[in-house]
Formats: structure tokens, sequence, C-alpha cells
């Protein structure tokens, strides 16, 4: 049986496949089952596709998703409402807008370093 970690960065990968059922989702993620059903509850971007008998089937993105509530709520101490405004659009485009600011500044210094190198 897979063992449950405390950090995402030790997850299993997620293999290639489409659909995933919630047990599957479950041992994936180091989160039971009932979490993750109270979980759709709490965050609008968690919409597994319900077929027959209500089963739920996640996608990959569904995926990345528990894992990325989990690492908001376990790892960085948010709570519900937290993570879910952190998960918002406004709060995620701030991040977003940060990260790809710090990028841009890194690529201009390696790109000082690559002439500097060249000399």
């Amino acid at each position: 049986m897979l063992e449950t970690n405390n950090s995402s960065n030790e997850l299993s990968p997620i293999p290639g496949k489409r659909y995933f059922t919630i047990g599957e989702v479950s041992k994936l993620c180091g989160v039971k089952p009932h979490v993750l059903r109270y979980w759709e509850q709490e965050f609008p971007q968690l919409k597994p596709v319900k077929r027959r008998g209500n089963r739920r089937y996640y996608q990959h993105h569904d995926v990345l998703m528990v894992r990325q509530i989990r690492s908001l709520l376990y790892e960085q101490g948010f709570t519900i409402g937290g993570a879910r405004q952190q998960l918002s659009g406004k709060t995620a485009h701030q991040d977003a807008s940060q990260s790809h600011q710090i990028i841009h500044q890194l690529r201009l210094e390696l790109e000082e370093i690559l002439q500097i190198l060249k000399r």
C-alpha cells in the first residue's frame, strides 16, 4: 500500500491515465476519500466527472488541483476559506504576475552572464 507523505514533493508521480477513481486520487494525493468529497463542496474548481451510479472520475487537472489544495491546507497552513481565496482569480493572478516578473528578471540576468562568459 502507498504511504502518505507530508510533502507534495514526495507524492508519487501521476500516471498518464485519462480518468482516476476516488480511491486512486486518494492514494496519489495522500488524502482520504471523504476529504476529497468534502473538498468538492468547498472548492468550485474541483469538479470530477460523475458517471453511472454517481461514481466520480477525476482527470489529470483534478488531481493537480487536489494536490494544490492539499499543499495550501496542510503545508502552508491556510484555512478552507483562505485556500479558496488563494485559488480564486484575484490572488492567483497576482501570484502569476509576480512569477512572470521574477522569471523575466532571471532571464535578463542569465543573458548578461552568458554575454560575460562569451567574452
